[in-house]
């Protein structure tokens, strides 16, 4: 076995600390005794501290995300990474770091998350998409091909956000006193473009009101008195998440080479017998559903006196678990069974296979449980939620099968995380809301029924489906979203589709004081 205390086991200069050894295998924990092997693992390059370059860049994300954080989440989201993906991509260059495709991937990955809050105006897809976003981010900066890789550097930017600080400290100190002939020119510069802009633009906007109106509106606000104060944490908040990203892409911490014990294989006859049992159990229940699909419902309806709806509300969360049971059943078998032998490994192989074949199965009964459930009470967005975690738990399973019949699954954490960041940008642009309005105002124009209680509380995302609503129905179901939309919100803090809602409530205005409106009682969206 080879021995390096030079370079990286893959080749990357720097890596290694100085006086410990470490086994060419990157895999392995160094073999000279030190520190507990974890620490010595993972451990970054020393970050050196930032470059002036990078402490302007994060000066500069701080200044952007206290003047464009104000009145809602939208495009000002996406500037904001920007800024602070120019920070870490300077940071990355003075230290050397080389850009890697999956570093890419996971960059625009990322961007591509944030254009969500961009166009929808729902909460919930909103959220989801900004926790995947800076997750994305997290791996763009760490790297990770194995899961301790994926399951930790989607984490990892939270562990460099105030150690940066220090470094950033170090970094002014040393430019307090810094050389005229250096700085002075910048200033100067800097000053005079804000001095003209500043003059030009207000004889401008005098001259042509239009062209003052436009310039109003693609200005930030600037704040003032107590704003002022207030935009201090969002100062704060972009530019620690600035240094964080400018520290972790100088330094980012090897989670891949963290060393993971190897389980003790069992005995093959504790892994086959209740693998073969567990499948003949999935096979009894998918026959089942198959009868009940293909002409048995009267005789089970008749024999449990529920209703189809009812039958499959109840049925829907049990199937749900057992999905997700299925999958740590692969899991730990992926662990803990037999490969010593060619046998043993196809064996194994065999029933896996069967047992993520047969949990497709109960996906698809699942799915149609819960399209019956909302041919009987219609579309709403949770029902539209667990549909998407259902389809997004079918992929898994195809993955696991495609990792199966190839032989290698070294791939398959990158996989996995791309298929949840494509299946949250997927629920984020499909807008749950405006299928959940869709759906039921079409539903209510073949059976008459409606419940304005419920698409009342919808997003700004429903307004062109409600928009197709009889007045007094449409007055009501938009009047909360007419309420909550102002005018004076800023181009940069306001989505495509609340832009889209405010247009439309401009050019039909709404009835006051509809008749039939219920009143603002929570409605709950599963009953």
């Amino acid at each position: 076995m080879s021995e390096t205390t030079s370079a990286d086991p893959n080749g990357q200069p720097g890596w290694a600390q100085p006086g410990y050894v470490y086994a060419a295998n990157p895999y392995r924990a160094p073999v000279k005794p030190g520190p507990a092997p974890w620490r010595i693992a993972v451990s970054p390059r020393t970050a050196a501290d930032p470059r002036p370059s990078v402490l302007l860049g994060a000066l500069g994300a701080g200044l952007l995300c206290a003047l464009l954080l104000n009145g809602g989440l939208a495009l000002n989201l996406l500037i904001l990474a920007l800024a602070a993906a120019v920070t870490a991509a300077l940071s990355a260059r003075a230290s050397g770091r080389r850009v890697r495709p999956w570093t890419v991937v996971w960059a625009l990955g990322a961007l591509a998350l944030l254009a969500v809050p961009a166009i929808s105006d729902a909460g919930w897809p909103t959220t989801l998409a900004v926790l995947g976003a800076l997750a994305l981010a997290s791996l763009a900066l760490h790297g990770g091909r194995t899961w301790a890789g994926v399951l930790f550097g989607a984490a990892g930017l939270c562990w460099q956000l105030f150690p940066a600080l220090p470094g950033a400290t170090r970094t002014l100190r040393a430019q307090a006193t810094p050389d005229r002939a250096k700085w002075l020119p910048l200033a100067r510069a800097a000053l005079v473009a804000v001095v003209l802009l500043a003059v030009f633009g207000s004889l401008f906007a005098a001259a042509d009101p239009a062209f003052g109106d436009l310039l109003s509106g693609l200005s930030p606000q600037l704040p003032r008195g107590w704003d002022l104060i207030l935009r201090v944490p969002a100062f704060a908040a972009g530019l620690l998440f600035a240094l964080g990203a400018a520290r972790t892409a100088a330094a980012p911490w090897r989670w891949d080479r963290l060393p993971v014990k190897a389980a003790k294989p069992r005995r093959l006859l504790e892994w086959a017998l209740p693998l073969a049992l567990l499948d003949l159990l999935f096979v009894a229940f998918i026959a089942l559903q198959l009868a009940v699909l293909f002409g048995g419902y009267r005789r089970l309806i008749k024999e449990t006196g529920l209703t189809y709806a009812e039958y499959a509300r109840q049925g829907f969360w049990q199937l749900l678990w057992v999905t997700l049971l299925t999958l740590l059943v692969v899991a730990v078998a992926q662990r803990w069974a037999p490969r010593a032998t060619a046998g043993e490994r196809a064996v194994v192989r065999l029933l896996l296979g069967v047992l993520c074949t047969l949990a497709l199965g109960v996906v698809g009964a699942a799915l149609l449980r819960m399209q019956r459930y909302v041919d009987a009470y219609g579309l709403t967005r949770m029902r539209v939620w667990v549909t998407g975690v259902e389809l997004w738990l079918a992929l898994l399973f195809v993955l696991l099968l495609v990792a199966g019949a190839v032989g290698r699954s070294g791939w398959l954490p990158r996989a996995v995380v791309a298929s949840a960041a494509i299946a949250t940008l997927a629920y984020g642009l499909a807008s749950p809301d405006a299928l959940v309005a869709q759906q039921n105002v079409d539903r209510f124009q073949q059976t008459g029924r409606i419940d304005l209680a419920y698409l009342r509380d919808l997003s700004a995302d429903a307004a062109p489906a409600l928009d197709r609503l009889p007045v007094d129905f449409r007055s009501c179901a938009l009047s909360r979203i007419g309420g909550e939309l102002d005018a004076r919100t800023p181009w940069y803090a306001i989505s495509l589709r609340a832009a889209e809602a405010r247009r439309i409530l401009a050019d039909r205005p709404l009835e006051p004081n509809p008749s039939g409106c219920p009143s603002d009682d929570p409605v709950d969206a599963m009953r």
